[in-house]
Protein backbone atom coordinates (compact mmCIF):
# COMPACT_ATOMS: atom_id res chain seq x y z
CA UNK A 1 0.00 0.00 0.00
CA UNK A 2 1.53 3.28 -1.15
CA UNK A 3 2.12 5.87 1.10
CA UNK A 4 -0.68 8.45 -0.10
CA UNK A 5 -3.27 5.27 0.16
CA UNK A 6 -2.17 4.82 3.76
CA UNK A 7 -2.57 8.82 4.22
CA UNK A 8 -5.97 8.59 2.75
CA UNK A 9 -7.34 5.75 4.68
CA UNK A 10 -5.87 7.54 7.79
CA UNK A 11 -7.66 10.83 7.17
CA UNK A 12 -11.20 9.15 6.57
CA UNK A 13 -10.68 7.25 9.71
CA UNK A 14 -9.89 10.49 11.77
CA UNK A 15 -12.84 12.30 10.32
CA UNK A 16 -15.16 9.58 11.29
CA UNK A 17 -14.46 10.54 14.62
CA UNK A 18 -14.05 13.83 13.91
CA UNK A 19 -17.54 14.31 14.58
CA UNK A 20 -18.58 14.77 18.22
CA UNK A 21 -22.23 12.63 17.96
CA UNK A 22 -19.80 10.20 16.46
CA UNK A 23 -17.37 9.80 19.46
CA UNK A 24 -19.52 10.01 21.71
CA UNK A 25 -22.11 6.75 20.23
CA UNK A 26 -18.10 5.11 20.06
CA UNK A 27 -17.84 5.86 23.88
CA UNK A 28 -20.77 4.72 24.90
CA UNK A 29 -20.10 1.27 22.64
CA UNK A 30 -17.24 0.55 25.39
CA UNK A 31 -19.23 -0.98 27.94
CA UNK A 32 -18.96 -3.82 25.51
CA UNK A 33 -22.67 -4.33 24.93
CA UNK A 34 -24.63 -3.96 21.74
CA UNK A 35 -26.82 -1.05 22.02
CA UNK A 36 -30.25 -0.58 19.79
CA UNK A 37 -30.12 2.65 16.99
CA UNK A 38 -32.58 4.33 19.49
CA UNK A 39 -30.80 3.79 23.01
CA UNK A 40 -27.87 5.38 20.66
CA UNK A 41 -29.94 8.33 19.68
CA UNK A 42 -31.25 8.92 23.00
CA UNK A 43 -28.05 9.09 24.40
CA UNK A 44 -26.37 11.11 21.79
CA UNK A 45 -29.61 13.37 22.10
CA UNK A 46 -30.50 13.69 18.31
CA UNK A 47 -33.13 12.71 16.62
CA UNK A 48 -33.50 8.77 15.21
CA UNK A 49 -32.71 9.56 11.62
CA UNK A 50 -29.60 11.95 12.29
CA UNK A 51 -27.74 8.94 14.64
CA UNK A 52 -28.52 6.51 12.05
CA UNK A 53 -26.90 8.46 9.34
CA UNK A 54 -24.21 8.26 11.83
CA UNK A 55 -24.60 4.95 12.38
CA UNK A 56 -24.32 3.76 9.01
CA UNK A 57 -21.30 6.32 8.63
CA UNK A 58 -19.51 4.00 11.35
CA UNK A 59 -20.03 0.94 10.08
CA UNK A 60 -19.12 1.45 6.77
CA UNK A 61 -15.82 2.27 8.00
CA UNK A 62 -15.68 -0.85 10.22
CA UNK A 63 -15.70 0.49 13.79
CA UNK A 64 -18.92 -0.74 14.52
CA UNK A 65 -20.65 -3.69 13.22
CA UNK A 66 -24.38 -4.39 13.13
CA UNK A 67 -27.08 -7.10 13.92
CA UNK A 68 -30.52 -7.27 12.68
CA UNK A 69 -33.06 -8.76 15.57
CA UNK A 70 -36.52 -8.08 14.05
CA UNK A 71 -37.34 -4.66 13.53
CA UNK A 72 -34.51 -4.13 15.85
CA UNK A 73 -30.65 -2.77 14.49
CA UNK A 74 -28.26 -3.63 17.50
CA UNK A 75 -25.22 -1.88 17.32
CA UNK A 76 -21.33 -2.75 19.03
CA UNK A 77 -17.38 -1.75 18.64
CA UNK A 78 -16.57 -4.17 15.81
CA UNK A 79 -13.59 -5.87 18.23
CA UNK A 80 -10.93 -4.97 21.15
CA UNK A 81 -8.75 -3.03 18.72
CA UNK A 82 -11.31 -0.63 18.03
CA UNK A 83 -12.14 -0.14 21.93
CA UNK A 84 -8.13 0.46 22.31
CA UNK A 85 -8.55 3.19 19.36
CA UNK A 86 -11.37 4.77 21.18
CA UNK A 87 -9.77 4.40 24.72
CA UNK A 88 -6.46 5.47 23.63
CA UNK A 89 -7.63 8.60 21.72
CA UNK A 90 -10.04 9.72 24.59
CA UNK A 91 -7.16 9.28 26.73
CA UNK A 92 -5.23 11.57 24.79
CA UNK A 93 -7.48 13.98 24.32
CA UNK A 94 -6.63 17.44 25.60
CA UNK A 95 -10.12 19.15 26.65
CA UNK A 96 -10.70 18.47 30.75
CA UNK A 97 -14.18 16.91 31.74
CA UNK A 98 -16.89 18.73 31.86
CA UNK A 99 -18.10 20.61 34.98
CA UNK A 100 -20.48 18.44 37.24
CA UNK A 101 -23.59 20.34 37.73
CA UNK A 102 -25.75 17.95 39.74
CA UNK A 103 -25.00 15.93 42.36
CA UNK A 104 -26.51 12.96 40.65
CA UNK A 105 -23.74 13.65 37.72
CA UNK A 106 -21.18 14.24 39.85
CA UNK A 107 -22.20 10.72 41.46
CA UNK A 108 -22.18 8.85 38.40
CA UNK A 109 -18.67 10.58 37.41
CA UNK A 110 -16.94 9.88 40.63
CA UNK A 111 -18.10 5.95 40.09
CA UNK A 112 -16.87 5.89 36.39
CA UNK A 113 -13.37 7.67 36.94
CA UNK A 114 -13.45 5.01 40.05
CA UNK A 115 -13.64 1.96 37.86
CA UNK A 116 -15.63 1.01 34.38
CA UNK A 117 -15.42 -1.46 31.71
CA UNK A 118 -13.28 -0.74 28.82
CA UNK A 119 -15.21 -3.15 26.41
CA UNK A 120 -14.46 -6.17 28.38
CA UNK A 121 -11.67 -5.34 30.77
CA UNK A 122 -11.63 -3.02 33.95
CA UNK A 123 -10.75 0.32 33.54
CA UNK A 124 -10.61 3.73 35.81
CA UNK A 125 -8.63 3.74 38.80
CA UNK A 126 -9.33 0.42 40.21
CA UNK A 127 -8.06 -1.20 36.83
CA UNK A 128 -4.76 1.19 37.05
CA UNK A 129 -4.33 0.27 40.32
CA UNK A 130 -4.24 -3.69 39.61
CA UNK A 131 -2.27 -2.84 36.51
CA UNK A 132 0.32 -1.22 39.30
CA UNK A 133 0.51 -4.14 41.18
CA UNK A 134 1.05 -6.67 38.66
CA UNK A 135 4.08 -4.92 37.95
CA UNK A 136 5.27 -4.19 41.19
CA UNK A 137 4.63 -8.21 42.72
CA UNK A 138 6.72 -9.36 39.43
CA UNK A 139 3.93 -10.33 37.60
CA UNK A 140 3.83 -8.58 34.86
CA UNK A 141 6.87 -7.34 33.16
CA UNK A 142 7.46 -4.45 30.58
CA UNK A 143 11.52 -4.75 30.55
CA UNK A 144 10.88 -6.12 26.58
CA UNK A 145 7.52 -5.59 25.77
CA UNK A 146 5.02 -6.18 28.14
CA UNK A 147 4.69 -9.69 29.52
CA UNK A 148 2.99 -11.85 31.84
CA UNK A 149 5.76 -13.67 34.12
CA UNK A 150 6.10 -16.84 35.52
CA UNK A 151 4.24 -15.60 38.86
CA UNK A 152 2.00 -13.92 37.06
CA UNK A 153 0.50 -17.10 35.40
CA UNK A 154 0.53 -19.11 38.29
CA UNK A 155 -1.31 -15.94 39.91
CA UNK A 156 -3.76 -16.36 37.07
CA UNK A 157 -4.29 -20.03 37.71
CA UNK A 158 -5.10 -19.43 40.79
CA UNK A 159 -7.21 -17.51 40.84
CA UNK A 160 -9.48 -19.90 37.98
CA UNK A 161 -8.39 -18.13 34.90
CA UNK A 162 -8.05 -20.68 32.12
CA UNK A 163 -4.70 -19.77 31.50
CA UNK A 164 -4.45 -22.86 27.99
CA UNK A 165 -7.31 -20.77 26.83
CA UNK A 166 -5.04 -17.61 27.15
CA UNK A 167 -2.23 -19.36 25.44
CA UNK A 168 -3.90 -20.12 22.50
CA UNK A 169 -5.93 -16.70 22.23
CA UNK A 170 -5.65 -14.54 19.19
CA UNK A 171 -5.49 -11.79 20.79
CA UNK A 172 -2.25 -10.77 23.01
CA UNK A 173 -2.22 -12.07 26.62
CA UNK A 174 -1.51 -8.91 27.88
CA UNK A 175 -1.39 -5.92 26.55
CA UNK A 176 -1.41 -1.75 27.79
CA UNK A 177 -4.26 0.47 27.44
CA UNK A 178 -3.92 4.70 28.39
CA UNK A 179 -6.67 5.33 30.67
CA UNK A 180 -8.80 8.21 29.76
CA UNK A 181 -9.30 9.65 33.06
CA UNK A 182 -6.40 8.52 34.91
CA UNK A 183 -3.48 8.81 32.28
CA UNK A 184 -1.82 6.12 32.89
CA UNK A 185 -1.97 2.43 31.60
CA UNK A 186 -4.92 -0.20 32.26
CA UNK A 187 -4.62 -3.61 31.65
CA UNK A 188 -6.22 -5.25 28.23
CA UNK A 189 -5.77 -8.03 26.29
CA UNK A 190 -7.37 -11.34 27.06
CA UNK A 191 -6.11 -11.73 30.55
CA UNK A 192 -7.38 -8.10 30.81
CA UNK A 193 -10.85 -9.63 29.97
CA UNK A 194 -10.45 -12.92 31.97
CA UNK A 195 -10.16 -11.47 34.86
CA UNK A 196 -13.07 -8.74 34.39
CA UNK A 197 -15.32 -11.74 33.71
CA UNK A 198 -14.04 -13.95 36.68
CA UNK A 199 -13.85 -11.38 39.01
CA UNK A 200 -18.17 -11.02 37.72
CA UNK A 201 -18.50 -14.57 38.48
CA UNK A 202 -16.62 -14.63 42.19
CA UNK A 203 -18.70 -11.57 43.03
CA UNK A 204 -16.06 -9.30 43.40
CA UNK A 205 -17.59 -6.50 41.35
CA UNK A 206 -20.77 -5.88 40.07
CA UNK A 207 -22.31 -3.72 37.34
CA UNK A 208 -23.08 -0.31 37.91
CA UNK A 209 -24.85 2.31 35.55
CA UNK A 210 -23.88 2.48 32.38
CA UNK A 211 -20.50 1.37 32.01
CA UNK A 212 -19.66 1.85 35.46
CA UNK A 213 -18.16 -1.10 37.90
CA UNK A 214 -19.24 -1.90 41.52
CA UNK A 215 -16.79 -2.94 43.82
CA UNK A 216 -18.55 -5.26 46.25
CA UNK A 217 -17.01 -5.69 50.41
CA UNK A 218 -15.91 -9.23 49.30
CA UNK A 219 -14.32 -8.06 46.62
CA UNK A 220 -12.63 -5.32 47.95
CA UNK A 221 -11.07 -7.38 50.57
CA UNK A 222 -10.25 -10.03 48.43
CA UNK A 223 -8.54 -8.32 45.67
CA UNK A 224 -6.70 -6.46 48.50
CA UNK A 225 -5.27 -9.60 49.34
CA UNK A 226 -4.52 -11.01 45.88
CA UNK A 227 -2.89 -7.87 44.61
CA UNK A 228 -1.32 -6.95 47.91
CA UNK A 229 -2.18 -3.83 48.08
CA UNK A 230 -3.73 -1.81 51.05
CA UNK A 231 -7.63 -2.19 51.89
CA UNK A 232 -7.99 1.81 51.81
CA UNK A 233 -6.30 1.94 48.45
CA UNK A 234 -9.22 0.40 47.18
CA UNK A 235 -11.47 3.01 48.61
CA UNK A 236 -13.50 4.92 46.02
CA UNK A 237 -12.74 9.20 46.14
CA UNK A 238 -15.78 11.50 46.99
CA UNK A 239 -18.08 12.56 44.29
CA UNK A 240 -16.91 16.18 42.96
CA UNK A 241 -18.86 18.89 44.51
CA UNK A 242 -21.21 20.05 41.90
CA UNK A 243 -20.41 23.02 40.37
CA UNK A 244 -23.26 25.58 38.35
CA UNK A 245 -23.02 25.24 34.61
CA UNK A 246 -23.67 22.67 32.09
CA UNK A 247 -22.50 19.23 33.01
Amino acid sequence: MSGGTEGRGMAELAALLADGTRAGICLALLDGRAWTAGELARRAGVAPSTASDHLTRLVRGGLLVEERQGRHRYLRLAGPSVAQLIEDLAGHAPTPPAPVGSLRAATASAALAYARTCYDHLAGRLGVLMYDALLADGRLDRSSGLALTADGWAWAADLGVPVQVLRTARRPVVRDCLDWTERRPHLAGALGAALCRGFTDLGWITQGAGRAIRLTPIGRVALAETLHVPDDALTPTASPTPTSGRA
